[in-house]
């Protein structure tokens, strides 16, 4: 069961189960940085990807390429699609702070700043806990890692905090 669907043994997502995934039983790398990437759903690309890329799409098990450095979103043996592939700006793969951080309920960088700069923190990640636990995120169509956000949120807010500036899904490094 995703971290993301709620049931009666897990009431809540927690930024444990839903961290920025490394590279959860990868076989094989990204072909264009060999970064490995944790397998996506098909429903994932089917949701995301561009009519024209949308043709391109074979049966194969599909990763993400979570690399900042790469413009690879998706891989599977012989097929590659790129951030011109997909329909929506890659939190990852971009240096833009108003990208959405969390595809389901719009929080960015940007907005998560805006709201520690007002009020002193933030309620992105305990509002996120709320609305999946009410069943109402939509991670595996909107996100285009295919998963809960909470892990990136929590790495924006962690540097947020920090002081350290956030680039792109390149947090912290």
């Amino acid at each position: 069961m995703d971290c993301c669907t709620p049931n009666q043994d897990q009431p809540t997502a927690d930024a444990e189960c839903c961290a920025v995934p490394q590279s959860e039983s990868a076989k094989a790398g990204c072909p264009s940085c060999q970064q490995k990437g944790r397998v996506v759903d098909h429903i994932t690309l089917k949701a995301l990807l561009t009519s024209s890329a949308l043709k391109r799409l074979s049966s194969n098990p599909y990763r993400f390429c979570p690399s900042a450095d790469c413009d690879v979103v998706y891989y599977a043996a012989g097929s590659t699609f790129r951030t011109e592939d997909v329909t929506a700006p890659v939190w990852q793969k971009t240096d833009d702070p108003s990208v959405w951080v969390c595809y389901c309920f719009q929080h960015s960088e940007q907005s998560i700043r805006k709201q520690i700069a007002l009020t002193g923190e933030s309620t992105a990640a305990e509002e996120i806990k709320t609305l999946v636990h009410d069943g109402r995120c939509a991670c595996e169509v909107r996100n285009p890692q295919g998963s809960c956000c909470l892990g990136n949120v929590a790495q924006v807010l962690k540097q947020i905090r920090s002081g350290m500036a956030v680039v792109s899904g390149k947090v912290g490094q």
